[in-house]
């Protein structure tokens, strides 16, 4: 190769797509829809919601638990190409104080964070929280958005561990 074919060689930057899971059972609802402006007017970052059918939450990607808030209704997590997503169970069960969710993820035992696709981190009384909040839709987000070239949000019902929810290009 001479001098000017690897000048006018183009460059391309390699581009990472990112298949983000369903953390949980259940049908995909816009984000828009959420009962909450901090997730419909896309102020913590952008994604979708799910309804959810069953009581178990998964971690979405293989990656690291950032925080798991102490009333076990929220956890974030970052990719390793440096994707950072939030769950939030439901709309304002923090006021539940951690009733109706069992933290299932032992950060004692798992002192790195590292948690697989599939990995269960809490489980839920999904009726008692049916009854006792005012939704119990479940925002899944990019929360640095910013840093994303593009997604795609996928539609329908979803199972927890297997169905993309999301796909991003970054």
């Amino acid at each position: 190769m001479n001098i000017f074919s690897s000048f006018f060689k183009k460059k391309h930057k390699k581009i990472n797509i990112t298949k983000i899971f369903a953390p949980i059972t259940g049908n995909i609802i816009d984000i828009e829809k959420v009962p909450d402006i901090v997730f419909s007017d896309k102020i913590v970052g952008d994604g979708i919601a799910i309804d959810p059918k069953e009581n178990l939450i998964v971690s979405p990607v293989d990656g690291f638990i950032g925080k798991i808030f102490e009333t076990n209704h929220a956890f974030s997590i970052k990719t390793e190409n440096n994707i950072e997503l939030f769950v939030h169970f439901g709309i304002d069960t923090v006021n539940l104080k951690g009733k109706g969710f069992k933290r299932k993820f032992n950060f004692i035992k798992n002192n790195l964070n590292i948690v697989k696709k599939g990995e269960i981190i809490i489980e839920l009384d999904l009726d008692f929280l049916k009854k006792n909040t005012k939704s119990i839709l479940t925002p899944v987000v990019i929360s640095n958005i910013e840093k994303i070239t593009k997604f795609k949000k996928y539609v329908g019902r979803v199972i927890a561990g297997i169905d993309p929810i999301l796909k991003i290009y970054n």
